[in-house]
């Protein structure tokens, strides 16, 4: 638990936060442990977007009320954004981008500063043209800065009862369509 002991730690001196939570593992143990440090001063946010499939956002809600993390859902349709849709080799980092403004103009009315996401140790070894998109939003990632790699978040999740932990990747719906292709 000395990892779990970590990551709680990163979040005490912060006064606020606000969680991009997907519905899947690292986001979860990243918002649990958020709610450890701050309580009500963690926000969960998960962007209920046309691409999202319905199981994540149950697994998102479910995983919310197994924490008592205050959830907020972002309602809005990246199938607006032709940078997206054009479905180049781009399109994660178009809409991370999208994700990223909507996110700060949600932190912005909440008197939120810091955003976090749950990229860990190995995602950052892939090609995830959407976390450069975050990183340039200036979102953070709690688990890198604590050394998380993926067998410690799901190691972390089983121990603290969520649900998730054995939860698989699962990626956004437009990921199943060849770059080229136009999303509709």
């Amino acid at each position: 638990m000395n990892k779990l002991t970590d990551l709680v730690s990163w979040f005490e001196d912060k006064d606020k936060v606000m969680i991009a939570l997907s519905g899947g593992v690292d986001s979860a143990v990243v918002a649990y442990a958020a709610f450890q440090a701050l309580g009500s001063s963690a926000i969960a946010v998960t962007a209920d977007y046309k691409t999202l499939s319905k199981d994540e956002l149950l697994s998102a809600k479910q995983v919310c009320s197994e924490i008592g993390v205050q959830q907020i859902l972002l309602d809005y349709s990246e199938l607006e954004n032709e940078e997206f849709v054009k479905n180049d080799s781009n399109r994660c980092f178009h809409c991370r981008m999208e994700l990223g403004d909507h996110l700060i103009e949600l932190a912005k009315k909440h008197d939120v500063k810091i955003i976090v996401d749950g990229t860990n140790l190995d995602d950052l070894g892939d090609y995830r043209p959407g976390i450069q998109a975050l990183r340039e939003n200036g979102i953070r990632s709690p688990l890198v800065e604590t050394k998380f790699l993926k067998s410690d978040v799901r190691d972390i999740a089983k121990s603290t009862g969520l649900s998730v932990y054995d939860r698989p990747s699962n990626s956004c719906l437009a990921s199943r369509i060849p770059w080229g292709q136009r999303v509709t």
